[in-house]
């Protein structure tokens, strides 16, 4: 009973994370579209260009996409009874991605009325709920990782760019109760059910965090076996040379990797967990930077690295900028953003102006939004 439920609730998860990003419908512009370089700007800083494209978005956020609760999942609202969250359920994805935008924006305002929010929406015993459905009124009890150790990642970097010792004292309470409950014998899992105190049985590459994992305020030799574990299990994950993307998960009952398929999204966000904590492999860089300036990084591969589909979107390309921003590559920060803006609604008379969406259908989803907000926040350094 419990092994079964344990496996829904990963099937749930999977689907959740996928509905986030999945926008096949977006209008695809050419793949062989030139990317044209931004106006020019000062190193390590953002092109006034692309500071009036990060305002228009945030307006459209603000003004179209967000709800009491928090970031809609989708523009188009539902009756939010699916297995995967839809409509204007929120998601804690979306609150700690408006919460990590806030303050590498430096925007202390904007982050503490998103914490304050999404503590309110989100926060239960075990961690944070990982979905809202507003019009059920329904907390799940269930938490991802992932969105868990970005919002204690950004709680812990707004201490220190805010110069507020109460945010990092909440990042040290919530980062233990993140380690009670989402480690086990020093491994991590991908998600906490509060109902039935269990975890899953596997842990899903990308939601390994190393950056954030390290700052854990737990016991030194608890956190150095924690960090081998994990750093372990995502480097080794690496596929192949030829193609330098990385397995979905590790099941720790059988000691293998798993991996249907390669879904982009999950392996750049592997690629920035290594880049921020200075791990990632060149040949990743490399690969990514031939796709994106070609235009053809599709939505999901093979393991062998053929693509799957010929789908493009807006969160993978802005994937891509924050990797070249955090590698030092800011040519591929310039080319991830050209590809990005591709799918940028820039008709004034649209609902869906400054945002990414479908004007044909009105469908616009938070994932590709939010990360769009969030790769304009990055800064390009100086090739290394």
């Amino acid at each position: 009973m419990g092994r079964g439920r344990s496996t829904v609730l990963a099937c749930l998860m999977s689907l959740a994370f996928l509905a986030a990003y999945s926008n096949g419908a977006q209008p695809v512009p050419s793949a062989s579209a030139v990317v044209s370089p931004s106006s020019s700007a000062g190193p390590g800083q953002p092109s006034e260009e692309h500071v009036k494209e990060k305002q228009e978005l945030y307006t459209f956020i603000n003004t179209k996409l967000t709800g009491p609760f928090g970031v809609y999942t989708n523009l188009l609202d539902t009756d939010q009874s699916a297995e995967a969250a839809t409509g204007h359920e929120v998601l804690s994805e979306s609150a700690s991605l408006m919460m990590l935008s806030a303050v590498r924006s430096g925007d202390a305002q904007l982050f503490a009325r998103q914490w304050a929010l999404g503590k309110q929406t989100f926060d239960v015993e075990g961690g944070f709920s990982y979905r809202y459905s507003p019009k059920l009124q329904k907390q799940y009890t269930v938490n991802a990782a992932v969105d868990d150790l970005r919002m204690i990642g950004a709680l812990f970097a707004a201490g220190e760019v805010f110069g507020n010792q109460q945010y990092t004292e909440e990042a040290e309470q919530y980062s233990r109760r993140f380690y009670s409950s989402n480690v086990k014998d020093g491994k991590m899992y991908d998600l906490y059910d509060n109902l039935y105190q269990q975890n899953n049985g596997f842990i899903t590459l990308c939601y390994i965090n190393l950056s954030v994992l390290r700052k854990l305020s737990i016991d030194s030799e608890s956190l150095g076996i924690l960090l081998d574990n994990m750093s372990k299990i995502l480097e080794q994950g690496y596929l192949s040379d030829s193609f330098p993307f990385y397995e979905t998960r590790f099941d720790y009952k059988s000691g293998a990797y798993g991996s249907e398929h390669i879904n982009t999204v999950e392996s750049l966000l592997s690629i920035l967990n290594l880049a921020e904590a200075g791990r990632q492999r060149p040949e990743s860089i490399r690969f990514i930077k031939q796709q994106v300036e070609a235009g053809t990084l599709y939505g999901q591969y093979t393991r062998e690295g053929k693509p799957a589909n010929d789908v493009r979107s807006t969160a993978i390309y802005a994937l891509t900028a924050m990797i070249g921003a955090v590698a030092g590559d800011a040519a591929l920060y310039e080319a991830g953003i050209g590809r990005m803006n591709e799918f940028r609604i820039t008709d004034p008379a649209s609902p869906l102006y400054g945002g990414f969406g479908d004007p044909n259908t009105g469908q616009a989803y938070s994932f590709d939004n939010l990360m769009a907000l969030l790769a304009y926040s990055y800064q390009p350094k100086n090739e290394q």
